[in-house]
């Protein structure tokens, strides 16, 4: 059992940067993959990024390839996307998820077991 828990949305001009963080409690944090989803009002949630659980490899949806990065810190338990260069398309509600580890379906929300609650993200152009 993991619990997820993000923060660091708000509001940003088109162009600038935000970092969220998604804090996990549990002994386990570090055997999850872990991804980052977001969801727009009316549109179905959809894969941002995915980290395994030792942190080397990496995903992207290509819309944010070159823009966003994702990266973990197994010591102490915390996801974080790093988010650059925003558009206000990039609006959204962004939640982290957590699943066991597989070379599989990263980028697919029926395989992620564990989420957080969310935290808005609003680009104004």
């Amino acid at each position: 059992q993991v619990q997820l828990v993000e923060s660091g949305g708000g509001v940003v001009l088109a162009g600038g940067s935000l970092r969220l963080s998604c804090a996990a409690s549990g002994r386990t944090f570090s055997s999850y993959d872990m991804g980052w989803f977001r969801q727009a009002p009316g549109k179905e949630r959809e894969f941002v990024a995915a980290v395994g659980w030792t942190g080397s490899a990496t995903y992207y949806v290509d819309s944010v390839k070159g823009r966003f990065t994702i990266s973990r810190d197994n010591a102490k338990n915390t996801l974080y996307l790093q988010m650059n260069s925003l558009k206000p398309e990039d609006s959204a509600v962004y939640y982290c998820a957590a699943r066991g580890s597989s070379p599989y379906g990263y980028y697919n929300a029926a395989r992620y077991r564990f989420w957080g609650q969310g935290t808005q993200v609003t680009v104004s152009s």
